[in-house]
């Protein structure tokens, strides 16, 4: 895991609902390994969006919804 990802996993998991941190931490894993791998694309966002709002608290959710779609126009070329 790359310092970029360190820092937005520490930022998500300050987000997430309690208890649930071992579960966005696994989500985050699989995504950053996606990522690694060139795997990562709009198929793969369109399951890890839900599965992360679900996760998040609900105040925080708008805030992550706007940041994966910003980091998601990146995958749509």
């Amino acid at each position: 895991m790359n310092l970029g990802q360190q820092k937005f996993k520490s930022f998500i998991l300050e987000r997430v609902k309690e208890g649930e941190q071992d579960n966005a931490e696994a989500l985050l894993t699989e995504s950053f390994q996606k990522l690694d791998e060139r795997s990562f694309d709009q198929e793969y966002l369109k399951t890890f969006m839900p599965q992360m709002k679900n996760l998040l608290k609900p105040e925080h959710v708008s805030e992550i919804e706007a940041i994966m779609k910003e980091f998601g126009a990146k995958f749509s070329r």
